[in-house]
């Protein structure tokens, strides 16, 4: 019979950490779409910085796949980054 006592404890000490778990991510969510709004509202979302920001982006995925096709240092080399 003691078993049956510790059944229902245990239960609300695992259920305990995943209701607030679940409790900061609603939170987190809520937060996150008004972020989202104030950064499209910022200055710098303008068509020169955007297109500015995706050639860098672009250059970092070069980098990034050529790393991932060799055994070298990419880490390693100069600037303009050539075989």
């Amino acid at each position: 019979m003691a078993v049956d006592r510790r059944w229902p404890l245990a239960l609300l000490r695992g259920a305990v950490p995943v209701a607030l778990g679940l409790l900061l991510w609603v939170a987190i969510a809520g937060g996150e779409q008004e972020r989202q709004q104030t950064l499209k509202a910022q200055p710098q979302s303008e068509a020169a910085s955007l297109a500015q920001r995706r050639r860098h982006n672009e250059l970092i995925m070069a980098a990034l796949r050529e790393a991932a096709r060799t055994d070298d240092n990419v880490a390693q080399r100069q600037v303009p980054w050539r075989k």
